[in-house]
């Protein structure tokens, strides 16, 4: 976060209305710059499902594993889930996270489990919700604390794709028609910031549709790149 008070200055918002995210289009995406050192979101469809939210988020390589070894995912997305600046993240400079409602911190890790056994290599996502008195991401409290392998029904990957339900039941976190969704780079990128329906808006219950009848059954977000032709050369085997 103090890397993130620097950039505020430099904040693009990139207004875009992904009330439509059930029918196939993003909820943003982003390019990387050179200088990122860590896989970035470059791809997100977000929204209401029911009463969580349910995320897509396609990184650029890996988010977590060997390939990306010590240098592995480390994002945060930000909600408003009422999109008002009036409750939630008070940074100390202005900026598009402030009013921020909750912080989806999404890292690769390692674990070490024990002394004498290999680490193992999770995606690990912390949900903080954040009050009026949050100064940072990681103030608040801590509302879930998941990994791929412990957690299934809520986060699951598939290569570079990390699915994930994000809870938004409780009693103290506001609701409105809209939510602003605010992705800040780590690594020098600009802000980008993006409006999706809220859990009292019109699709809500009828959103993204990831996880499709809960944890019994692994659905997924309709893709938001359109199909190209399947060629059937000579000896395609599919």
């Amino acid at each position: 976060m103090k890397r993130l008070s620097a950039l505020l200055a430099c904040t693009l918002l990139a207004s875009v209305d992904a009330s439509a995210a059930g029918r196939g289009n993003s909820t943003f995406r982003y390019k990387p710059t050179p200088d990122e050192e860590r896989p970035v979101i470059i791809d997100a469809t977000i929204g209401p499902q029911g009463s969580d939210f349910a995320m897509r988020l396609k990184f650029d390589r890996m988010p977590f594993g060997e390939e990306c070894k010590q240098r592995c995912a480390n994002v945060t997305l930000f909600l408003d889930t009422d999109a008002s600046a009036q409750s939630g993240l008070h940074l100390p400079t202005q900026g598009p996270e402030n009013g921020a409602d909750l912080a989806v911190v999404i890292q690769g890790v390692r674990e070490y489990k024990r002394q004498d056994a290999p680490a193992e290599l999770n995606l690990r996502v912390k949900v903080r919700q954040l009050g009026s008195d949050a100064n940072s991401a990681d103030g608040g409290e801590l509302l879930a604390d998941l990994n791929h392998r412990q957690d299934p029904e809520r986060v699951q990957t598939d290569g570079t794709t990390v699915y994930l339900l994000i809870d938004a039941t409780s009693a103290l976190l506001p609701s409105a028609r809209k939510v602003r969704v605010i992705y800040h780079p780590a690594g020098g990128g600009k802000a980008v910031q993006a409006t999706v329906s809220g859990m009292l808006g019109d699709s809500s219950g009828r959103g993204v549709q990831i996880f499709k009848h809960g944890s019994g059954n692994w659905g997924r977000a309709p893709d938001a790149e359109p199909k190209k032709p399947r060629a059937n050369p000579s000896g395609d085997n599919g």
